[in-house]
């Protein structure tokens, strides 16, 4: 059992799934609460509107008539799969049906075939009515069969529900037949309240958000290492510019033993170890520099890059 919905919980529910949602005038107060309890609820009920046209028919289930008045359910969902609210609280939409059936609903067991009209359903139920003749040969397009299970979802989502919490005007009231009818065309499948509610659970069953998701921004390729500018005049035998920074790249590369202090000069021990740098370099061996100790422009970018670029 489950305290009902607030209006703005209702609305969320059904905006969460993805579904269009309408507004309809006060539906956040409109009920029938001054006439018995709204609640507890346990499930959701789907019936066929019987009319054709959306302003006609939402007007209808709003207002009510002389026999029957309104809020005949709580929301109306069209043929084209928009769920347009027309209440908040108890409505007119269930009536009597059968005690055996809504304990199977709060059970969420297998329903019984329906026999009995003693229980007061418009408590315990929200209702949807949905824009369909009801003659059997009206077709419900699949964008309103995908609203209906969408609408039921959301509720059974918020209440913590399975989808055997959604059940048919059919099975909950003796001589009701709703809701009826060929899925997308004249001669298409027959829309069941088992279609339903195996649709209803695909979705419950599904954690990702039912709602588009907004494509994320590609990542940045990131940049290729670039080395530092090779320090002009360096060169074996002289002190200036430093050869620290060259002595470190040697060493980062594995050409130039850690054990090596580092200096200023560019010493016996940073020429040999450029020199096995050039040793090591396919392109220095074959235009013959492969003992050159002395290192250039192209040989700092190498070295630079062999030392550190595959960290960046």
């Amino acid at each position: 059992m489950s305290t009902p919905l607030t209006a703005d919980r209702l609305l969320k529910a059904l905006k969460d799934e993805g579904l269009t949602v309408v507004q309809v005038g006060n539906w956040r107060t409109h009920n029938r609460n001054h006439k018995g309890p709204w609640g507890p609820v346990n499930g959701v009920m789907i019936h066929h509107t019987v009319t054709q046209g959306t302003a006609h028919t939402v007007e209808l289930c709003r207002a009510g008539h002389s026999a029957l008045p309104g809020p005949l359910c709580h929301g109306v969902i069209d043929k084209a799969g928009t769920v347009h609210l027309i209440a908040s609280g108890r409505a007119n939409h269930a009536g009597l049906g059968d005690d055996d059936v809504l304990r199977a609903v709060i059970a969420e067991k297998r329903l019984p075939a329906d026999n009995e009209a003693n229980t007061d359903g418009n408590r315990h139920f929200y209702g949807f009515e949905c824009v369909n003749l009801g003659d059997g040969r009206d077709p419900w397009p699949a964008e309103q069969v995908e609203a209906i299970a969408r609408a039921a979802a959301g509720i059974c989502r918020a209440h913590g529900w399975g989808a055997a919490s959604v059940i048919g005007h059919s099975e909950w009231q003796p001589g009701k037949v709703d809701p009826r009818g060929p899925i997308g065309a004249p001669d298409g499948p027959a829309l069941t309240m088992a279609r339903i509610r195996a649709r209803v659970e695909q979705l419950l069953d599904d954690d990702k958000p039912t709602t588009p998701s907004t494509p994320s921004k590609p990542k940045p390729k990131p940049k290729p290492y670039a080395p530092p500018a090779f320090p002009k005049g360096l060169a074996p035998g002289r002190k200036a510019p430093s050869a620290r920074g060259l002595q470190r790249a040697l060493k980062a590369a594995g050409f130039m033993s850690k054990g090596i202090p580092e200096a200023d000069s560019y010493g016996p021990a940073t020429q040999t170890a450029v020199a096995r740098f050039h040793q090591a370099h396919p392109a220095y061996r074959a235009a013959g520099l492969h003992y050159d100790p002395a290192i250039g422009p192209r040989g700092w970018a190498a070295l630079h890059t062999v030392a550190y670029g595959k960290k960046k």
